[in-house]
């Protein structure tokens, strides 16, 4: 065989799964085709014997791409959502392939939602979440350091499980309730902690935390209950890109955020950010001396 007929091949061989990125990343048929296409171009014009992982490669390939769609989109606000799903007329037979990946692709009420994001919150999402792709790979596709990339998509999941606007009264009571986490953990008060977690209470720390002695992972509401226990002196009540959590800086700087997210009244994860990628980008606003 060929050089050219196996990349074909081998191309042939991630083609669904490069359209069902593509097309939840942009939610239309046509322009997930486009991607994929182009991904196509760029990999006839490189050198496969230096491509270690063609998959990887070509998923990155393609979410750049999209990204760039988005991008180009989102400067074009004239063009409706509507018209990233198209219509079949009762007269039109779908193409099978498409119709399969469409039905195995997100629903419009969730592709409604993901055009509320951000390009970069959008892919990092996508990737992650529905895909499984580590933020270590997807990091330089969003031009950010792995930490500001699990951000992105920890912001963009918000609001996904939610609404993209936080009502008031929804947000008086998450800061209620790091208020009180704040307290309780000063305090030493376990019982009160284990109270307002999720009993799968998930805490994660990026690589600057956890090079501090913070643990990399923790799940289970006794678990983290015990971690917090009579800590989180310095630790400040804030607003985290619009969301209540927590700072703790040196000298007036923030080191170190507390992201939190709260589902039904309780804290189902908290998120301690420290790279200074994500601490420059950050929304943060503290709420208490």
């Amino acid at each position: 065989m060929r050089e050219d007929d196996w990349l074909a091949a081998r191309f042939e061989e991630n083609r669904d799964h490069l359209r069902a990125v593509a097309y939840r990343m942009l939610g239309s048929q046509q322009e997930a085709e486009d991607a994929v296409q182009e991904s196509w171009i760029r990999l006839s014009r490189s050198d496969p014997a230096s491509i270690d992982n063609l998959g990887g490669w070509l998923t990155t390939v393609v979410g750049r791409i999209c990204l760039d769609m988005l991008r180009l989109r989102r400067s074009r606000p004239e063009q409706a959502v509507g018209e990233h799903s198209p219509v079949l007329a009762d007269h039109e037979v779908p193409d099978p392939e498409l119709e399969a990946v469409q039905a195995d692709s997100v629903g419009l009420a969730l592709l409604v939602v993901l055009e509320t994001l951000t390009p970069a919150e959008r892919l990092a999402f996508v990737l992650h979440d529905m895909f499984a792709m580590p933020f270590d790979d997807i990091a330089p596709i969003v031009g950010r350091s792995p930490a500001a990339a699990r951000q992105l998509a920890s912001r963009a999941r918000r609001r996904v499980q939610g609404t993209p606007d936080i009502p008031e009264a929804d947000s008086s009571k998450q800061r209620e309730i790091v208020s009180a986490f704040l307290a309780a953990s000063r305090s030493g008060d376990f019982e009160a902690l284990l109270e307002m977690l999720d009993p799968e209470v998930v805490v994660r720390a990026d690589e600057t935390v956890a090079t501090r002695g913070a643990a990399s992972l923790i799940r289970g509401a006794a678990a983290v209950a015990e971690n917090f226990s009579g800590r989180a002196q310095a630790a400040r009540l804030a607003l985290v890109d619009g969301l209540a959590g927590a700072v703790w800086a040196q000298r007036g700087v923030p080191k170190v955020v507390f992201a939190f997210t709260i589902n039904a009244g309780r804290i189902t994860e908290i998120e301690l950010l420290g790279d200074a990628d994500y601490l420059e980008q950050a929304e943060l606003t503290i709420l208490e001396k």
